[in-house]
């Protein structure tokens, strides 16, 4: 009989993760157990995928704000501080914001407009066809914008972040300005030691202020990217891709954790006979269609994974095969000639019509994606996802 299902992305439920856990070893046999209690099998280049955040609590990998704080204090002077471009979020940013805070005198905050790296909004485009402001060329005060848009409240969340974000650092002891601009240069009229929060958009950054004179500059990669009196670190990304875990500490990003993967593959090999893939994820890379918010605000999807995952995918349109090569054939004709183009396609595809409107991303950010979606962010319970099926074709 045929095959009629194709990709499978299963949520395997797991134990919660504590801080010196095994994670290979409850990972693999969580695995195992899903597959014996539902009845399906593990194959070869199936993809064991595991949350980022369970890997950073089973490291340990945290950090207080006070850790952040001396970090800043003692990398950028301890007085004016810029800090520019940071993302709209109570869970990734104002955490951060608090230890920077707490480790400057005055924070002159500026924010991106009409919406942050990631698409939070603080003003529709809208808006500012109306009020004339050309938000390539024109700084804002805290003054006009409220005087041109009033308040606005974050669609999903209900905050105002303008009104949040402000308090956060008043609460904290320092003086705080916050200003609306989109050229990074316009921060060196109030503070020449600079913090650059932006996450993707980072090294240019970094790269037009030193250019412009500043006295420091750094990106959040800087901070924790080594242990302060012994906390947490990320040597790769420092702040970046972290999130609050209460309200005084902070859960970074996994370390190194290639070992991880390879360790996952290779107990199921010896398990099973199968050879699997495995990575890490964190935030998947789409943006929601209503409030247009880009998913990505970890640096990378996949901070590791196992080497059959490198690359892209190299596939073949069916549609257009069945529209201009075949367009002549129907039912099994036009099945067997485009199972035959299949199994005959060249080894890299790029360029050819006949893979025009295929996805040529990185195998890591597509499945991580997936992954990001089957587990969800809240209370499902499955931070390990089971993808079946992946790498097979119409001729599988």
């Amino acid at each position: 009989m045929a095959r009629l299902v194709g990709t499978v992305s299963r949520g395997i439920r797991c134990p919660i993760i504590r801080e010196g856990d095994n994670l290979a070893e409850i990972v693999t046999d969580s695995v195992l157990k899903a597959a014996e209690s539902d009845g399906f099998e593990i194959n070869d280049k199936d993809v064991i995928s595991i949350t980022e955040s369970i890997v950073a609590r089973a490291q340990g990998n945290y950090a207080s704000v006070n850790d952040i704080a001396k970090d800043v204090k003692a990398k950028l002077g301890g007085e004016t501080i810029g800090v520019i471009f940071p993302i709209l979020s109570r869970n990734r940013f104002a955490i951060c914001l608090k230890g920077i805070a707490m480790g400057a005198k005055k924070v002159v905050l500026m924010l991106s407009y009409p919406s942050d790296e990631v698409g939070n909004e603080l003003v529709s485009l809208d808006k500012l066809d109306e009020a004339g402001i050309n938000p390539y060329s024109d700084v804002l005060s805290e003054s006009k914008y409220r005087e041109l848009f009033g308040e606005n409240k974050h669609e999903f969340t209900g905050v105002d972040y303008v009104k949040y974000y402000g308090d956060l650092i008043r609460e904290c002891g320092a003086e705080a300005e916050i200003i609306f601009a989109n050229q990074p240069k316009a921060i060196l009229n109030y503070a020449d030691c600079v913090l650059t929060c932006d996450i993707h958009t980072r090294a240019r950054t970094k790269r037009i202020l030193k250019a412009a004179g500043a006295k420091v500059v750094l990106g959040l990669d800087e901070i924790l990217n080594a242990p302060v009196d012994g906390s947490g670190c990320n040597e790769s990304y420092g702040l970046l891709g972290s999130n609050k875990s209460t309200e005084e500490k902070i859960k970074l990003f996994p370390r190194d954790c290639r070992s991880l993967v390879f360790d996952i593959q290779e107990r199921v090999l010896k398990a099973t006979g199968k050879h699997v893939e495995v990575m890490v994820y964190g935030d998947g890379a789409f943006k929601d269609p209503k409030g247009k918010i880009w998913e990505l605000a970890d640096p990378v999807v996949s901070p590791a994974y196992t080497n059959g995952l490198v690359g892209t995918p190299n596939e073949l349109k069916l549609k257009y095969l069945a529209d201009n090569d075949f367009s002549e054939l129907s039912g099994d004709a036009l099945k067997d000639a485009i199972s035959d183009s299949i199994r005959k396609k060249d080894a890299n595809l790029v360029g050819q019509m006949a893979s025009e409107g295929t996805t040529p991303r990185q195998l890591t950010d597509l499945i991580g994606s997936l992954c990001d979606l089957t587990s969800g962010s809240g209370d499902k319970g499955t931070p390990v996802v089971l993808v079946q099926g992946y790498f097979d074709n119409y001729t599988n």
